[in-house]
């Protein structure tokens, strides 16, 4: 049996996340009597000291330092428990977070998304839209419920939904569909490519071919799209984003010296899938069903 509680940890973690017992008392609304209780009793029951006052601040001690890397995990696992019964005991989630990366299907996330808010019209869904590792970014950092990902993050399993091809495409009127031969990597090097950016704020990648010495980097593949129509560049693209564009012939995929069609693989990645209630459930059922077997 434990010899020490939760709550107990908490009251340690305060105090020095606020820097004191005071500041701790005001910051969880508890007495600084109660917070200086719990500590004390912590520490007494492991039989190490965690804390030093020194003057009106608390520092850690070398075994304090050690324990709270420890805590910290374990008050983690103990408010993610404390979530998955939340969800299973209400039915229905207040909230579904989701990433999704810009290259999916919109057409079918968007069909997924109106069954999902016909079914639950009380669940609030809030769509992230990422770019490459932005979606594991928000993963990592638990905003959000699951992500629609081509890159799995260390950690989690990853299912295969979908492939979505990129196609390298310019403007019908853009000098390299001019050429009246293929276009060869010396050709690309010399026109002005559209990237589009990776979403993540901290080790952003780069993805794709990036030869060209003239750029426009965007944020967005609607922009990227936009851009093109009007002829100031050429960019791989995928072809779920990109449908009524070339069928307007809008757009005219690149004929290429080498093959530079490409598949990208878009992986079902969830946080905590305990933690999946019936609304995330049903999205996930109906983009499955939009989206058809993985061949």
């Amino acid at each position: 049996m434990a010899k020490v509680t939760l709550e107990q940890w908490r009251m340690f973690q305060s105090v020095v996340e606020h820097g004191g017992f005071s500041q701790a008392a005001q910051a969880v609304h508890k007495s600084q009597s109660s917070i200086n209780h719990a500590v004390h009793k912590l520490q007494e029951s492991l039989g190490v000291s965690l804390l030093e006052v020194r003057g009106r601040k608390a520092e850690l001690t070398d075994a304090g330092r050690i324990m709270l890397a420890r805590a910290g995990g374990l008050l983690d696992e103990a408010e993610a428990l404390e979530s998955v019964a939340a969800s299973l005991s209400s039915g229905e989630e207040p909230v579904l977070t989701l990433a999704v990366d810009v290259l999916f299907d919109y057409e079918c996330l968007f069909n997924a998304i109106e069954r999902c808010a016909g079914e639950y019209p009380h669940t609030r869904i809030e769509l992230r839209e990422t770019v490459l590792s932005g979606g594991e970014e928000l993963l990592q950092q638990q905003q959000a419920d699951f992500i629609l990902t081509t890159q799995v993050p260390q950690g989690f399993v990853g299912e295969p939904l979908t492939r979505v091809r990129f196609v390298p495409v310019a403007h019908p009127r853009h000098s390299l569909h001019q050429l009246g031969r293929p276009v060869t990597r010396e050709d690309l090097k010399a026109c002005r490519q559209i990237v589009v950016r990776d979403s993540a704020a901290r080790n952003r990648q780069d993805a794709g071919w990036l030869g060209s010495d003239q750029r426009i980097t965007v944020t967005n593949v609607h922009t990227s799209v936009e851009l093109i129509e009007r002829g100031l560049g050429f960019a791989w693209l995928p072809q779920t984003r990109i449908r009524e564009s070339l069928s307007a012939d809008r757009l005219l995929p690149l004929s290429t010296e080498e093959p530079w069609e490409r598949d990208v693989t878009v992986y079902l990645v969830y946080a905590d899938i305990d933690r999946c209630g019936p609304a995330a459930n049903l999205l996930i059922g109906a983009l499955r069903d939009c989206l058809g077997p993985l061949e």
